[in-house]
């Protein structure tokens, strides 16, 4: 552990500053450090992902007169974040209801069990992971800029 970071968790334990700017400032110290350290740093460098991007278009290939839906959402990962936060204040039978319907889809999860590390992870995936989708008249593209 570096000195900085060390610094950072002092300032945290002592309540000068709060959890959510330790975690900021131990990104940012982490990638100005040469963050590669987990995988021996000689990979790419990596980009912090900003948005969760989902488009569909038609497909190169489709007839120009196919009724094709056109999406282009672009979701803020600090929206997600947020979002995960308050996976701990859903009640225990709504969320009972939510995994039981996931269960019904064929998707064995538990959203209390939801955590930030969980998502960092699928995060640092998605980063090096672009999904492309082309089927009938539209073309899906899933990913992370």
């Amino acid at each position: 552990m570096s000195d900085s970071q060390k610094k950072i968790l002092d300032m945290l334990a002592k309540k000068k500053i709060s959890v959510d700017e330790a975690q900021r400032l131990l990104s940012l110290v982490g990638s100005e450090e040469g963050g590669g350290a987990k995988s021996g740093g000689a990979s790419r460098p990596k980009r912090d992902a900003k948005y969760l991007r989902i488009v569909i278009q038609p497909n190169p290939g489709a007839d120009d007169d196919a009724d094709v839906a056109r999406v282009n959402v672009r979701v803020p990962v600090t929206l997600i974040r947020a979002g995960m936060k308050f996976t701990s204040l859903i009640p225990e039978d709504a969320s009972e209801q939510v995994n039981e319907a996931l269960r019904k889809k064929g998707i064995d999860f538990d959203v209390r069990n939801l955590k930030e590390e969980d998502l960092e992870e699928l995060l640092e995936a998605l980063s090096d992971l672009e999904v492309d989708v082309q089927k009938g008249k539209e073309k899906v593209h899933v990913y992370v800029e």
